[in-house]
């Protein structure tokens, strides 16, 4: 009886049979000190206790076999004291879940922990807000809850926890995701190293992280391991991991989110090409001109660089692919008329002639792709340009207008060009734009970076296509053409497809009607299509990276629009154009909570982001001075990493961070991007994005306490909905649910 008062009381303790089935050497003592929920932070129940014990860091081991995930979380305590604690642990998991083991180190071992279901669970959260007052809590209302008790923690101690258990994964079609619960506030800061292995008796295709930073490392066509980049360990949110099993050739999965103000949602369809595609798929052969800068800048250290590099990429063809070398300076010259196959002739002969190049003269770009653009290609290959340069044009056509409509519309081959800027005295728009227009990319090799490495790396990255001039068209279930069912699809100019590459596509689709997917080819000069239906009846807020993912990409391709604009030096911010894209510009980063470096100002306290005239002036002036005049130096290539990376975006950057102009790193955290909604930080309140355009002082519909039963009410609602973390804030919160404006009150 006494143990049961003490449950009642406390309300933090297992429940009686798992109690009852601890080893009698736990002592489990009637009052805890100190709660410990790795996913959001520790807390002390005690005010002389507060924080009591710390996390210091989280170790997350993923075994994924098939459709099941074993999952084994380790976190590091520490008692900032100097009496024994005593720590109740709690862990929200998927559905389905399943405790494998609960240990910690010392002399006690192996301890019972046991999954509470979601109503319990419900019940334990709300005891917990309503002691602790903290709303986070809320934030994962709505999982079932692994709960057990540490102790004990020694003075000034150490205490490693380690808990596991095993789920069941959800399975779409082909596609298998894997979900790991954790906040997604960006107070958060005990950093999460998270490494996974896959095995798949079908093989593995691709895999795909859209929350965080990974390194994929394929160790056979059936096992793949993926580690957290460092620098994302302390990126909350939470983790989700999805894999394509193998199929011939492409493989591609769906994920949507309803949105009925676009009349339908957002969708992103995920491609993959498996590694070693050649065991199933013939891989076309490639033709590259390398075409390097020779001018006087590249002297000493770069054109030794450039010139090894060169090496590097002819030593890299397979025999029977076609090459050829053009160095450029006043003039251009051609190691050979046309490109020739690699054989161990011409490859010696091409060495010979790479050594004798020297550095000297000025910069004629245009000429120099002029002359790699109008080459007779090899038949039958992929023609692809690697063109180096350290300047800007400085010989003959300098026109950055002139040099880009060259590429646009004097490329009668459809060579890809691919740009590799050295250093900051580049006009940085210009080369993104000559790779864009002809499905190339642009690279920078900064100061002090290795030349030859990062052409290597470009090269490596061109191994084996499997797919090119790739076209995506769409149709009905019946076949026929679907007509206005889709809206914004980016990219818009599908690039192709080499071996391990991964396709990801994000657009808006209208109705709700099943649509038919199909990627079209070339392969080795022949038709070759894919074709993947997929319907929308599992589109769920919970895909709220979806449309974030598309804002981000919309952003950056209107951003880059007026970035080209810059190359007429007469256009300015007062063009009609130029306003219609920065207004599209800061609407849309006002609604998704997506900021760059040009918007950066919406979440400063005093912008008032109802104002729009004012807002659209401001964001007009910043596009005017960086986005169109800024061209070269560090500021041109700041501006081009951001946008490369953006444009291409595939995981959320929740704290919207971008390269400033001196190329430092900086994070916007008055600005949540939370579930799938939007909040600005203003005047000590966060506000919901779709607000902001009801005026500067919107007076709320009604006022809902915190902890008060209409709280939990609203909780328990929008957990329903994937959106409990919306009212997880420690502050004020303004929401809009269904046409209101509902203010929740914080009391700390």
């Amino acid at each position: 009886m006494k143990m049961q008062r003490s449950l009642v009381f406390v309300g933090l303790f297992l429940l009686a049979q798992s109690v009852m089935a601890q080893p009698r050497h736990i002592r489990i003592r009637p009052e805890i000190s100190n709660i410990i929920m790795p996913s959001i932070r520790s807390y002390g129940i005690r005010v002389d206790r507060d924080r009591a014990v710390k996390i210091t860091d989280v170790d997350v081991r993923i075994d994924i076999l098939e459709m099941t995930a074993t999952t084994t979380v380790e976190f590091s305590l520490e008692n900032q004291t100097n009496r024994r604690q005593e720590a109740q642990v709690i862990m929200p998991v998927p559905e389905g879940a399943v405790v494998r083991g609960f240990a910690y180190d010392g002399p006690h071992g192996e301890i019972t922990a046991k999954v509470l279901p979601k109503e319990e669970a419900r019940r334990i959260y709300q005891g917990l807000v309503a002691k602790m007052r903290d709303p986070a809590l809320v934030e994962f209302v709505g999982y079932n809850l692994i709960q057990s008790s540490v102790f004990p923690i020694e003075p000034r101690g150490r205490q490693k926890v380690r808990l596991t258990y095993e789920h069941l994964l959800e399975v779409q079609g082909n596609r298998v995701d894997y979900v790991l619960p954790r906040t997604e506030s960006l107070a958060y800061d005990v950093p999460w190293a998270i490494s996974a292995t896959i095995k798949s008796k079908q093989g593995i295709s691709t895999v795909y992280c859209p929350s965080h930073q990974v390194y994929t490392h394929r160790e056979s066509g059936k096992k793949v391991s993926v580690k957290v980049d460092v620098a994302s360990q302390k990126q909350p949110g939470v983790f989700r991991l999805s894999y394509l099993t193998k199929k011939e050739g492409v493989t591609a999965s769906l994920f949507a989110y309803p949105d009925k103000k676009v009349g339908g949602g957002y969708f992103l369809l995920l491609a993959g090409i498996p590694a070693h595609a050649s065991d199933q798929v013939e891989v076309q052969k490639r033709e590259v001109t390398l075409v390097i800068d020779r001018s006087g800048s590249m002297r000493n250290e770069k054109i030794k660089q450039a010139k090894e590099a060169a090496l590097q990429v002819i030593a890299g063809l397979k025999p029977g692919e076609a090459f050829n070398v053009l160095a450029y300076s006043n003039n251009v010259e051609r190691f050979s008329e046309t490109p020739v196959i690699k054989t161990d002739k011409t490859e010696e002969a091409a060495r010979k002639y790479i050594e004798g190049i020297t550095a000297t003269g000025g910069t004629n770009i245009y000429d120099a792709l002029k002359t790699a653009l109008g080459q007779q290609p090899a038949e039958g290959m992929l023609p692809i340009i690697l063109f180096l340069t350290d300047g800007l044009p400085t010989v003959g056509q300098t026109s950055e207008l002139a040099i880009r409509e060259l590429v646009k519309k004097s490329n009668p081959f459809k060579r890809r060009v691919f740009t590799i800027g050295v250093g900051f005295d580049v006009n940085a728009p210009l080369l993104d734009r000559l790779a864009e227009v002809s499905r190339g990319k642009a690279e920078t090799v900064l100061p002090k970076e290795d030349v030859e490495a990062k052409v290597g790396q470009v090269f490596e990255r061109l191994s084996g296509p499997v797919l090119a001039d790739t076209t995506l068209a769409l149709s009905e279930k019946d076949g026929s053409q679907a007509l206005g069912r889709t809206r914004d699809i980016l990219p818009a100019v599908l690039p192709d497809l080499f071996e391990n590459d991964q396709l990801v596509l994000l657009g808006q689709y209208v109705g709700d009607a099943p649509l038919t997917f199909e990627i079209k080819g070339n392969a080795l000069g022949k038709p070759k299509s894919y074709r993947f239906s997929f319907d929308f009846e599992k589109a769920h807020a919970r895909n709220g990276f979806v449309p974030r993912l598309w804002a981000s990409r919309k952003i950056a391709e209107l951003i880059d629009l007026i970035r080209q604009m810059g190359a007429d030096s007469s256009a300015s911010s007062h063009d009609t154009k130029v306003k219609e894209l920065t207004d599209e510009i800061v609407r849309l980063s006002t609604e998704f909570g997506i900021l760059t470096e040009y918007t950066a100002f919406l979440a400063r306290e005093g912008t008032n982001l109802h104002d729009r005239v004012r807002v659209n002036r401001e964001a007009g002036r910043l596009f005017e001075s960086r986005a169109m005049r800024v061209r070269s130096g560090m500021g041109g290539s700041n501006q081009s990493s951001n946008l490369s990376a953006q444009k291409m975006q595939t995981k959320l950057n929740f704290d919207n961070s971008f390269l400033d102009e001196n190329l430092q790193r900086v994070r916007i955290t008055n600005v949540q991007q939370i579930n799938d909604l939007a909040f600005f930080n203003k005047n000590g309140r966060w506000v919901d994005s779709r607000l902001t355009n009801k005026g500067p002082d919107v007076k709320p519909d009604c006022v809902i306490e915190f902890g008060s039963e209409a709280y939990f009410k609203l909780a328990e609602r929008l957990a329903n909905q994937g959106r409990q973390g919306s009212i997880a804030f420690d502050a004020d919160v303004l929401l809009w649910i269904d046409g209101d404006a509902v203010l929740i009150k914080t009391v700390r």
